[in-house]
């Protein structure tokens, strides 16, 4: 949570609405000015949908992309995640698009801890692609049956895969020349790489923007935004368009009053423009001591992230630049999902600090001090790898 799990001013709003009801069971006041708030702060929101998780908004705007446009497929990237339900829970695995030739997704049963496909053992309409084939991506939007091609704007697995601005503009490019709808899932970059996500910080405009987490303050709640030509697949017409075009989409607890109170309190904290400066500095600061720390001790790899956000990668040489490209996406996939990402991990937690796999997000809740303590540890994490296994480390 981008303000922490207890800020003072979301806490009073969800206080102050849990004493006039919980739950209503119909549409409600606070709901329409969640809406107008994710309208002013994300560039391409024309309309918003609300739903319960991120898992439920990546589904719904991949449905509604086949609707508004009249096709199957669906293209995702290795190592970009978007939820657990089919077609888009493929695709984590490292090499799982290679194995398969022509990014049509194969995947073995497990593969990402996920249950077996459909029959055949293929995730039905979805085409896996590596992030740096973008080849393949306009190959397959040239067949005219690719409905939508979905990402996280700030890189796979919350930007431990890093992309970069001319591939988003690419994307965008492509997907309208050829008539797919492109989706941002910005579950994890909505409101935290700027007030208006990914897509304002790098000026790239989707046609549909899937939120949670941050969106909702902390309180179950998700959205989809875009376009309002799209969005407008939700709502009734006549009976040809009811039958044949219309997404249905129910939901008892999307846009509770609760997750609306939550989600104002939030998106109006951002808003005033005190909270991201203030946690991007500690990331900067956190960042470039992490690094000192694994060139003190010898350690072959590196930290690294954008905003808020970091990540560690062992066993990786550091680019030339300040970040890794794209072209590095399956060396950091490989490094994601290694044994020495689950020991580093391990090794933190002893010393006190919990992190998300390669890394962890700063929030308005930490300082200094906590940045202070997050280095401390890693040195002796490093330590405790090195006499466990000096090669992890070396």
């Amino acid at each position: 949570m981008l303000l922490g799990f207890n800020h003072p001013k979301v806490v009073e709003a969800v206080e102050r609405q849990l004493a006039r009801g919980p739950f209503y069971g119909a549409e409600h006041p606070l709901a329409l000015e969640w809406a107008e708030r994710i309208q002013r702060m994300v560039p391409s929101a024309e309309r918003v949908r609300f739903t319960v998780t991120g898992s439920e908004a990546t589904e719904l705007a991949v449905r509604l992309a086949r609707a508004a446009t009249g096709k199957p497929l669906v293209v995702k990237f290795s190592g970009h995640f978007h939820g657990w339900h089919e077609p888009l829970s493929r695709g984590i695995a490292p090499g799982e698009a290679a194995e398969t030739g022509n990014g049509r997704a194969r995947p073995k049963a497990g593969a990402d801890g996920a249950a077996p496909a459909g029959p055949g053992g293929e995730a039905p309409a979805t085409r896996l692609v590596p992030p740096d084939r973008l080849d393949q991506v306009e190959e397959l939007l040239a067949t005219g049956q690719v409905a939508a091609v979905i990402l996280e704007p700030g890189g796979g697995a919350w930007g431990a895969i890093p992309v970069n601005v001319e591939w988003l503009q690419s994307l965008r490019d492509l997907t309208r020349k050829h008539g797919s709808v492109l989706i941002f899932d910005e579950v994890m970059t909505g409101f935290r790489l700027a007030p208006g996500g990914a897509q304002e910080r790098y000026g790239v405009l989707p046609d549909l923007t899937c939120l949670a987490k941050i969106v909702s303050g902390g309180m179950p709640g998700a959205a989809v935004a875009g376009r309002a030509d799209i969005l407008e697949h939700l709502a009734f017409g006549d009976e040809a368009w009811n039958r044949t075009r219309k997404v249905p989409h129910f939901g008892t607890f999307n846009a509770t009053p609760l997750a609306a109170a939550a989600g104002i309190a939030t998106l109006d904290e951002i808003a005033s423009g005190r909270v991201l400066p203030y946690v991007d500095r500690l990331a900067g600061k956190l960042l470039q001591a992490l690094n000192e720390r694994l060139r003190a001790r010898g350690v072959r790899g590196y930290a690294y992230g954008q905003a808020s956000i970091f990540h560690v990668a062992l066993g990786v040489d550091p680019p030339e630049g300040d970040q890794p490209t794209a072209r590095q996406w399956q060396a950091l996939l490989e490094a994601a999902k290694g044994a020495s990402t689950q020991w580093l991990r391990k090794a933190m937690l002893l010393e006190g600090v919990d992190l998300m796999r390669t890394g962890g997000f700063l929030s308005a809740a930490h300082g200094d001090d906590e940045v202070e303590e997050t280095v401390l540890a890693f040195d002796r994490a490093l330590e405790r790898l090195r006499k466990l296994e000096p090669a992890w480390v070396g």
